[in-house]
């Protein structure tokens, strides 16, 4: 048997956590504990009495630091921690998944679940909505193991032992854009990473407490270039990201989707390579816009 915790990081939806952590009520492999890291006491209210009994903490606001947090706090406590995003909807079998992968395959260092569904890229979903999706589309999932280079941040299981003293990298800050792809390909040099449609889930992509559109569209810049430099952002992944962003931003402008603030994002693209050419470019420089 493994020790498996659950780390939830959040913001500005305590309301929305607490549901999501209500739901690991009903995995059919229970958690060994949960535990959720605020960046106020506002973020975190309500949760203590969750019949979950999660742990609460604080943080400096920012997904890394927040992270940084709960792994810093399990240190010695979890062979196994599992990081849900707050609108993340686990299949009921998923940490049964993750223990059984983990004591079958020694050397593998961290799990992604294979999504039902990506509301980041539908404009969202509702708790219900998701349950329906998993109930009708896990068994169609492909059950094989895939390598992978890096993990999808929404719902990543990670073994402890390999991830030691690997942090996630504080200088993304706020909502840490591609901080899962920086600390998962620093992870992949200590051991495998694995995806499979035996562990699965549907991520909400509610849009309630993210950061502002200037913000994101400074960091689909900056971070990308940042983490080309630090050597942890593959070249072609890089130049993907980046433009396909870019292009999409400039495209749809002009007639953009209700629920994204593409001319913001522009605004923040353009401010980006601006200090870019002007040598000043910094993810960091969004905590103060």
């Amino acid at each position: 048997m493994l020790r498996i915790h659950v780390a939830i990081a959040t913001v500005g939806r305590a309301s929305l956590a607490r549901q999501t952590i209500d739901l690991l009520a009903g995995q059919s492999r229970q958690p060994d504990g949960v535990i959720a890291v605020g960046a106020t006491d506002a973020d975190l209210a309500g949760l203590a009495d969750s019949p979950m009994q999660p742990e609460l903490a604080l943080a400096e606001r920012g997904l890394c630091r927040q992270r940084n947090r709960a792994l810093d706090l399990l240190e010695g406590k979890a062979d196994v921690v599992v990081f849900f995003d707050d609108d993340f909807v686990p299949s009921p079998d998923y940490l049964a998944a993750v223990e059984r992968l983990f004591l079958a395959h020694p050397d593998v260092a961290g799990i992604t679940g294979n999504l039902v569904g990506d509301g980041v890229r539908h404009g969202g979903y509702g708790i219900a909505q998701a349950q329906a999706m998993i109930a009708a589309q896990t068994l169609l999932l492909d059950p094989a193991i895939v390598p992978r280079e890096a993990l999808y941040g929404c719902n990543m299981a990670l073994r402890m032992a390999h991830v030691g003293t690997l942090r996630f990298d504080e200088a993304l800050p706020l909502y840490g854009w591609q901080e899962d792809i920086d600390f998962t390909m620093r992870l992949s040099r200590r051991g495998r990473l694995i995806s499979t449609g035996l562990v699965s889930g549907v991520h909400l992509g509610v849009k309630g407490g993210r950061t502002s559109g200037r913000r994101l569209g400074y960091s689909q810049v900056a971070n990308i270039i940042y983490l080309r430099r630090k050597g942890t952002m593959p070249a072609p992944l890089g130049r993907k990201l980046l433009w396909r962003n870019v292009a999409a931003n400039l495209m749809r402008a002009p007639f953009p989707e209700p629920h994204v603030d593409r001319l913001g994002r522009l605004r923040g693209n353009a401010l980006a390579f601006l200090d870019l050419w002007r040598g000043r470019l910094d993810p960091r420089k969004i905590e103060s816009m």
